[in-house]
């Protein structure tokens, strides 16, 4: 009897320890539409098989493998996979034959991904060590060779062998990955990934090819050889040529950070560090570094709302670079002081300090450069950049920083748009939860009213306001209009609805121009209405400042002010003038927007109005 409770004691104290372990991502990789220049090799991934090499960062007895078709059109059969630990980081195809095993998935060898799918394996044992080399065998069914989801900027040799083989001697060779998506691990409940938003610097062009010398693979090795970073995973979910806002190669950031970071597992740290294509390309570089503040602030308050903590790497000098102007610069530098400054960052990885000439901060160290082109790093660059994370960031346990900066852009009126949506008004619109959206709300135009403007109110949102001089204002929105056939709005200002802002398109939340126009002073009607289905209203600004909000904005007026009450003639004794903060101003004399306050002899509120003073 005794050995029978000691037994069980065992077991039951075997499973409390193994009750918190959690899967933890310790190697994956961005997937795209992989370019036609970029796609498989003859003989084709279609009935054929391919062997292609990982690096792994933190080590683990159990693991489980996902493979995507996100980005195909069709589906994609596999026949079976097998894991097997690689003789070398790449530059071989050969195996230790006795470390394979074979993944099931759903118990069969077998899967089919249907275009826009994944595949995640059964877990198995398979003990890997901190920074092991995986060999990952796919044999292929049916596959596109064509329109094959995959990451081109692999830095790894990949090997392809007509049939069903695992001898890939003579085998085609590939610097590039298909259809492989993640690689996690069993670990225990301390243990964590951190996640890395780059471009092609954080992809490793510059580094060298099957040597894994990437700046993430420089910091995982940083990591695990530091006691009290020892069980950090590192993912390196950078995609060269990428943008934040859109218009480079892949999903643009933007569009990518819930399944490249919050979507990991086990992740506990992310580090933003992307811009320099956006720059590159853009007609105004401090406007588009604005937007990138903002999506970054985007992903930190999400980020923060799942417990993770939220690092910024400031951006690295690419003067000479065909990349270059003095408004570049600018925008370059706006992006670096945020990162330094701002309160909602949780740490700062200075690696624009660490490769800048001291002679001329804005141009790379000329050791660091790659082929000259005085944008990529080389491989002693990227040494550099990962030897510059300060690991003590991965040891944090302060409370998560701020999730908003305090708005420095002045008085103005700020409204949130589904204030406006009542009983009787505007209840045609979608009323739409977003943690992204100003109070985590928004509304949605459900139906199509471009032919012409509507004249119900349920397609229709007011206010009333005060102009307390007579001046220009202007009104913005903050709205999220994907395409070209859901960015526009029908508008007015005490007129009926007969003229559309239009060409509002954003595919994420940003600040735009709904009209403006000279006001005379007193009580006037903002009249909104949507005219594109799927355009997305978050909050409004009436202002007389000539330059767009950013951000969230300001405080918003809660809707019973809005709507501006009538005074009581004869009863009113005394007036009293407050910000939007509450605190009490001269109503005659101090500008921006206020609310007065109309009170009777009693003390009575008799009216409220909200005042527009430029």
């Amino acid at each position: 009897m005794k050995k029978t409770a000691f037994i069980i004691a065992c077991l039951l104290t075997a499973g409390t320890m193994f009750a918190d372990n959690h899967w933890v991502g310790t190697w994956g990789t961005a997937p795209q539409l992989v370019e036609n220049n970029n796609n498989p090799p003859s003989p084709g991934l279609g009935n054929n098989s391919l062997r292609q090499i990982v690096q792994v960062s933190m080590g683990g007895d159990k693991v489980r493998l996902k493979l995507t078709n996100e980005f195909s059109s069709g589906s994609t059969v596999i026949k079976s996979v097998e894991l097997a630990l690689a003789k070398t980081s790449g530059s071989s195809s050969e195996i230790d034959e006795t470390s394979t095993v074979s993944l099931t998935f759903n118990g069969s060898p077998s899967v089919t991904m249907a275009a826009g799918g994944k595949a995640v394996s059964d877990p198995i044992a398979f003990s890997i060590g901190d920074r092991a080399n995986v060999a990952i065998t796919i044999h292929y069914g049916t596959a596109s060779s064509t329109s094959v989801s995959g990451h081109p900027g692999s830095r790894t040799t990949s090997y392809l062998k007509s049939g069903n083989t695992t001898d890939f001697s003579g085998a085609t060779k590939t610097d590039h990955w298909y259809n492989i998506l993640s690689l996690e691990v069993e670990a225990p409940e301390e243990a964590g990934a951190v996640a890395i938003l780059g471009n092609s610097i954080t992809d490793g062009r510059g580094s060298t090819t099957n040597q894994q010398n990437r700046w993430a693979d420089v910091l995982s090795r940083r990591l695990l050889s530091n006691e009290a970073t020892r069980q950090v995973g590192v993912l390196n979910m950078g995609i060269g040529g990428n943008c934040v806002l859109g218009g480079g190669l892949g999903p643009a950031a933007v569009n990518r950070y819930q399944r490249d970071l919050l979507g990991q597992e086990g992740v506990k740290w992310i580090i933003l560090f992307e811009a320099v294509n956006d720059l590159g390309y853009t007609g105004n570089g401090v406007q588009t570094a604005k937007r990138i503040i903002e999506v970054y602030k985007q992903i930190i308050r999400e980020a923060h709302q799942k417990g993770i903590y939220v690092f910024g790497g400031t951006i690295t000098p690419f003067k000479n670079s065909s990349y270059y102007s003095a408004d570049h610069e600018k925008g370059r530098s706006t992006i670096n002081k945020w990162i330094r400054t701002t309160k909602m960052l949780d740490g700062v990885i200075d690696f624009d300090l660490a490769v800048q000439n001291p002679q001329d901060p804005e141009a790379l160290q000329q050791e660091f450069l790659f082929e000259n082109d005085w944008l990529h790093l080389n491989a002693k660059g990227y040494e550099t950049m990962g030897g510059c994370v300060d690991l003590s960031l991965f040891t944090k346990t302060d409370p998560l920083a701020a999730d908003d900066e305090e708005d420095d852009y002045g008085e103005a009126l700020w409204i949130e748009a589904e204030s406006l949506r009542t009983g009787s008004m505007g209840t045609a619109f979608g009323l739409v939860s977003d943690a992204s959206a100003s109070q985590g709300k928004y509304l949605l135009t459900a139906t199509q009213t471009s032919s012409a403007a509507p004249t119900n109110n349920a397609y229709m949102l007011t206010c009333k306001f005060n102009a307390t001089t007579s001046n220009t204002y202007y009104v913005y929105a903050r709205v999220k209009c994907p395409t070209w056939d859901d960015d526009s709005y029908w508008v007015s200002i005490d007129a009926p609805l007969q003229n559309f802002a239009n060409g509002l398109q954003t595919d994420s939340w940003d600040w735009k121009t709904l009209c403006s126009g000279y006001l005379n002073e007193g009580e006037h009607t903002l009249t909104i209405a949507g005219r594109e289905d799927g355009a997305c209203l978050d909050k409004l600004c009436i202002t007389t400042n000539t330059e767009p909000p950013t951000g969230m904005g300001g405080t918003s007026v809660p809707a019973s002010i809005i709507h501006l009450q009538k005074p009581v003639t004869g009863t009113s004794s005394s007036c009293d003038s407050y910000s939007l903060g509450g605190y009490r101003q001269s109503a005659k004399h101090s500008s921006g927007a206020q609310i007065v306050v109309c009170r009777s002899e009693d003390g009575s509120v008799v009216s409220r109005k909200v005042l527009v003073r430029p």
